[in-house]
Parts: C-alpha cells; structure tokens; sequence
C-alpha cells in the first residue's frame, strides 16, 4: 500500500523529531565545553552569544533530513516544505538565504558530532574503498572557478574526472568507521591517508587490486591489521582460509554503501558554490547515512568460522550459479 501525502509528511516529522533529540543531546554537551573556553566580551554589551532563529542543533537536523533522500533540491525543500509544514516543529524558522549563512556557523559542532555520534565501532572485519566525487562535467574543467587550484583531475576504472576522492572503511554491518576526504589524484595506497583512518582499525581489512601494495601490507601489519586483497592474473594466489575468501567476495558491499552516498544521500553534485558548502554537502550526506534503519552489511551466518557452515553456503553459492 502506497502512503499519501499526509502519510508521507507524518512519516518524515517522526524522523525529523528522532533526528533532532540525538543532534540537540549533543549540541548542549558542545555548547557547554564551548562556553568554558570562550573568552569574555572586553564590552558591557551582550554581544556574545546571541540567540538566533534556529539553534545549532535545529539547522543540523535540517540538514540531515533534506539528505535522506526524498528531496533533490534543498532550495525546494526548505521554501515549499520546511516553511510550509514544519512551522510547529521550528517556530524560528528563517528565509533560505539566511539559513544558508547558520549553517556555516555550525560546521564545527556538526563535524564533531560526525565523529562523535555517527561512526560505528569496529568489529575486526572492514572494508575499505574509495568513490569519486565529480565537481563539474569534463567539458567545463577550465570554466570551474570554484574549486581552482584545489579540486585535480584523475582518470579511475569509469574514466577521467575533475574533483576528489572520499576514502571509506566501514564494518560488516554497514557502519561507516573512518573518511577521509583528498583531491582526485591522490592514490588510494597513500600510506599516510590510511594510517590516519586505521587509527581505531584492528583485525582484517578487505580490499580490491587497487590496495595491492606489500609496503603498505607491512605498516598496517605492524599496525595490528591484516590487509586483505583480491591478487591480479599475473600474481600467485595467496593462502586464505575459507572465511577470508567468503568475506573477500563479499567486498562490494562498501560499493553498495557509495552508491547510496551518491544516489540517495546527494554526496555528489555539481551545483557547488563554495568551498565550505561543498564540505557541508559531504558532511551532510554522511550523517544522514548514519540514521537509516537499514543498511548494506552482511549476514550473520557468512561470519561463522564453523566448516560445515562454510561449506552449505560455498554449496549454495555453486547452485545459484
């Protein structure tokens, strides 16, 4: 049965609301520590501090909920849905372009609540993968002046591209654990992007050929992380028990959770007018995946160590073929 529009409109209050209790738990914590750091006003006037239309912890939600994936354009859902349908819910509602200036000023709690309040915990079985995020059509390389001299051109698996590449490692049941955002010619064995995000990683790490790198085997071994990778036409097979090969064949599901980031989530577009609003699109888009209900991961039953198991499902795999 198909909701209606009222349906449809109740559904999306009751997440804005869930959305809205966790970001504004948080918000007061930070505000909190904020306000203990912050230096005085040299003034007798109450400059500091001043009260907006929309708190922190409402524009945050907003955000989030324009990212899950019902609207395409936020101009359109905060002018014809926001104002018209959430005026209880947000009595201090703003005009869209100021909204567009209180949501710069909240970068900062929004990127520590990102980490603090979205990133799963590890499980000792993670993915990693990057994902191309186009800034502008290949045509109009030269007329970008947006992202001059900072976003680079690149040619990966699905061709040449102008812009950059979010690095992911996420858990077997779908939780993003680490990101780590560079330009588009940035190599995904760079040793120094993976250090930084196998920082809380421990266990095995799947990967596709593009990891194949035996100095980067050796430092994040050393790390107390084992990579694990598919080996090319041309290079001997390695010895993997059969868990580890059930789970290597398993590795696109981080590709399934790009495709959602960018399908679904908006994480890329080519509508940027700035450096910091392209930043809080990513940041957007990945707080909003934290919140759905149902994400890409894997069955329980492939993770079992049991032979018996292993090999009913290797049968299964054979006979669906």
């Amino acid at each position: 049965m198909v909701p209606t529009n009222k349906k449809r409109i109740t559904m999306l209050q009751d997440k804005i609301i869930e959305t809205f209790v966790t970001v504004d738990n948080f918000c007061k914590i930070f505000e909190d520590q904020i306000k203990k750091i912050q230096l005085e006003s040299p003034s007798t006037r109450n400059v500091r501090n001043r009260k907006t239309g929309l708190c922190d912890s409402e524009v945050i939600t907003l955000l989030i909920c324009f990212h899950g994936g019902q609207f395409r354009n936020f101009k359109h859902f905060y002018i014809n849905y926001v104002i018209k349908h959430l005026t209880g819910d947000f009595p201090g509602l703003v005009s869209y372009n100021r909204f567009i200036e209180l949501s710069h000023r909240c970068a900062l709690a929004f990127m520590l609540f990102i980490h603090y309040e979205c990133n799963g915990k590890c499980t000792g079985i993670s993915f990693i993968d990057s994902t191309v995020l186009r800034v502008c059509h290949n045509k109009r390389i030269k007329r970008n002046k947006t992202f001059k001299g900072i976003a680079e051109v690149r040619k990966s698996t699905m061709g040449w591209f102008y812009g950059f590449k979010l690095h992911l490692i996420i858990n077997d049941k779908g939780e993003i654990l680490s990101f780590y955002l560079t330009k588009g010619n940035v190599d995904d064995q760079n040793a120094k992007v993976i250090t930084q995000m196998t920082k809380e990683i421990f266990g095995k790490l799947f990967g596709d050929k593009g990891y194949i790198s035996k100095v980067l085997s050796d430092i994040l071994f050393s790390d107390g992380i084992q990579l694990i990778t598919a080996v090319k036409k041309n290079m001997k097979t390695k010895a993997l028990s059969n868990e580890e090969k059930l789970l290597l064949r398993k590795r696109s599901v981080i590709e399934t959770i790009n495709d959602e980031l960018k399908n679904i989530c908006q994480i890329e577009h080519t509508r940027h007018r700035s450096i910091s609003g392209f930043l809080l699109n990513i940041m957007s888009a990945l707080a909003a995946y934290s919140f759905f209900p149902k994400k890409p991961s894997i069955k329980p039953d492939i993770q079992e160590t049991d032979p018996k198991t292993i090999e009913a499902y290797k049968q299964q795999l054979f006979l669906a073929a």
